[in-house]
Formats: C-alpha cells, sequence, structure tokens
C-alpha cells in the first residue's frame, strides 16, 4: 500500500510574510513530498507578479486579471513540473454553499468557471470546497439547499473533468462534523462530489474544545470511537477524494477573552485553527490522530493515494527565512513518525501506507 506525500503551499510559509512560491517548492522537493496542494492565496499572490496592471490610478493593489489568475496557474504547473512535484489541488474556494443572496450565488458560479480554468492550467482534477462559515442570518440551512448549490458546482465541474472535494470545517456554520458534509454528499448524488478527511477538522469538531479547561469535550474519547465506528461502516473508499493529516496544540489556557489568540469576530475554533495546528506527534499535540488515521487507512481502505499535511499555525506568518524548510522537515518527520506508531499499532500482518520518497 502506497501512499503520497502533499502538503499544502501555505503551510511552508505564508507569502505576505515574504515566503516566495519558488523557495516552498524547493523545500517541499528537499523533504521528499511528491505533491503540492495550492492555496489560492499564493496563486493570487503569483499572479499579482504576472499582472502589469496591478495598480489602480490611486496606486492602491487591484485584483489581479483573469488572464493573470491564468497565466500564475500555468506559471505553478511549471514551476512544480520542474521539480517533480504534482499539483493535486487548488483550494479552498470559501463561503459558497446555501448563500441566501441567489445574485451573490450566480456571481460566485461565474467565479467558478474561472477556478475550472486555473485547475485544468495546473493539470489537477480536484478543487476543495469548505463549508461555509458566514453567519446563519446568510445561509440557507437545510441540507437540500446547500446539496442543490453543490451539485450545481459539480455539473458544471463535470464538463471539465474536475472533481469537487467538500470539507466540513470544525467551526462551520450548519456542516461541522465529517457526517454532516456526508449527507450533503448524499443528497447532492453526483459522481464527481466526495469528501475530504481531515483528521484536524474530525478532532476539532468532537474531541477538541480550546475553550474548555482541559482541552477536551464531554466523553470526547467514547465520542471519537463511536464515530470512527460509523465512518468505517458508511462512508466508500470511492468517495474520500483526499485525506489530510494534522495534529494541534492543547492550549495551556482556555482560548477565551484575554487568551493571545482570542478573536471576538471569529468561532473559537476557526482561532484555534488558524494559530495551534501542529504536524502529527510534535510537542503539545493531543488529537486522536493516530486513532483517526487507522480508520482511513485500514477501516475504510484509503491506502494508495495522495495525504496532504495541511498546517496552519503562527509560525507560518514569521518571516524567519528558515520558515518553508524548517515546516518542510517537521512535516516529513511528522509522516515518518505515523508510519511507525500505525504500524505498531497494527498486527504483523497488516501493511501500512508508505511514504513513495526517500528524505
Amino acid at each position: 500500500m502506497d501512499c503520497k506525500l502533499a502538503i499544502s503551499s501555505m503551510s511552508l510559509g505564508r507569502c505576505f510574510a515574504g515566503h516566495s512560491f519558488e523557495h516552498k517548492l524547493d523545500m517541499a522537493r528537499k523533504y521528499g513530498y511528491l505533491g503540492i496542494e495550492v492555496f489560492y492565496e499564493d496563486l493570487v499572490d503569483v499572479a499579482h507578479t504576472l499582472d502589469k496592471n496591478t495598480t489602480n490610478n490611486a496606486g492602491d493593489a487591484a485584483s489581479p486579471s483573469a488572464e493573470s489568475h491564468l497565466a500564475a496557474a500555468r506559471w505553478i504547473r511549471e514551476e512544480c513540473s520542474k521539480r517533480g512535484l504534482s499539483v493535486i489541488s487548488l483550494q479552498p474556494f470559501m463561503h459558497y454553499e446555501g448563500l441566501r443572496d441567489r445574485a451573490e450565488h450566480a456571481r460566485r458560479i461565474d467565479e467558478w468557471k474561472l477556478w475550472l480554468g486555473m485547475a485544468k492550467a495546473m493539470d489537477t482534477d480536484l478543487i476543495l470546497v469548505p463549508s461555509n462559515f458566514l453567519p446563519a442570518d446568510q445561509l440557507l440551512g437545510s441540507v437540500e439547499s446547500r446539496a442543490a448549490d453543490l451539485a450545481e458546482l459539480a455539473d458544471v465541474a463535470v464538463v471539465e473533468g474536475i472533481k469537487i472535494c467538500y470539507e466540513s470545517l470544525c467551526w462551520g456554520t450548519y456542516s461541522r462534523t465529517w457526517e454532516d458534509s456526508w449527507e450533503v454528499v448524499q443528497a447532492a448524488n453526483r459522481p464527481n462530489l466526495g469528501l475530504c478527511l481531515d483528521s484536524f477538522n474530525i478532532a476539532g469538531a468532537i474531541y477538541a474544545d480550546p475553550a474548555a479547561q482541559n482541552g477536551k469535550t464531554v466523553d470526547a474519547e467514547a465520542v471519537v470511537a463511536a464515530s470512527m465506528a460509523r465512518l468505517r461502516a458508511s462512508v466508500p473508499r470511492e468517495k474520500v477524494f483526499l485525506v489530510q493529516l494534522v495534529d494541534a496544540e492543547r492550549l495551556d489556557a482556555p482560548l477565551l477573552p484575554g487568551h493571545p489568540f482570542y478573536n471576538a469576530e471569529q468561532p473559537c475554533r476557526m482561532s484555534w485553527s488558524r494559530n495551534c495546528r501542529l504536524f502529527y506527534g510534535e510537542e503539545k499535540a493531543y488529537l486522536p490522530v493516530l486513532q483517526i488515521a487507522r480508520t482511513f487507512f485500514h477501516g475504510i481502505g484509503y491506502n494508495n493515494d495522495w495525504v496532504s499535511l495541511e498546517l496552519f499555525n503562527r509560525r507560518m506568518s514569521e518571516t524567519d527565512s528558515v520558515v518553508p524548510e524548517e515546516l518542510a522537515r517537521r512535516g516529513a518527520l511528522s509522516w515518518q513518525r505515523l508510519q511507525r506508531d500505525l504500524a505498531a499499532s497494527m498486527s504483523s500482518s497488516t501493511e501500512t501506507p508508505k511514504l513513495v520518497a526517500s528524505l
């Protein structure tokens, strides 16, 4: 069983902190990654450098043109190819499903068509759509309305051979758990619409509570065990389009007003996510990632495809030039650690996913 290791481009350092896309790709190659999830923020940053008209008359930065978006996508594909890296996805197409404002919905469908062009230019067939976390009064809450919107995306995308990977964010307004996203995917019933299963968002919804003194929900272990049993029993392998694996930090104090990471304008779990994700097994990491990974690889049988490390952490926004290499190395070591722990937790007759590259 062979899993190929990938990482999100922004997980190697944020572009606004001065970390160039080329350097991040170099570090991904150095530490054995085979694939890159292209974060839209990075694509826009590249497009700005390619667009000759990125300032308006007032000298303010303007949005890059559609042509520059596509040129950036082609450039990214070329730079990845030079390093033997595959673009495995473009993400995230945010705040889409369930919009009450149907004029805005129509505008997003037009934007989606550009995203399809960018995906094709990068030679990837996968776009990630996270669950909407806009305020509830801006959204239609029914499963049927959200499924209809995702079905519309899928119907436009299928013509271009593009798949949609839908993921529940643990702070999503209506889709917070994998069960929530699976219900929507089933209702939409499109062959090119599947799930992104992310260890952080799964555990963040049902195991972790960063606002609690002990960092955990009530009966956390039992709830996770029951959820993993349902995952094994209900989700077929072919509907899992991508697996993402990271851990997160147990905070020394609850994430409440006065905490350095507290943001009154964000759900608590979102603030925690943006600052405190860690690679598997690192100091202060405490989520049941090993248990979740066993369900992915051995329960569902996701054992011969891409595994991506989607990290968000305050370190990514620091300007130290060593950040991309540090994060690339930490991620690769965490993947090796997870493989060893998976092997130790399984019987000797059971194969364990392995990294298809050498450090």
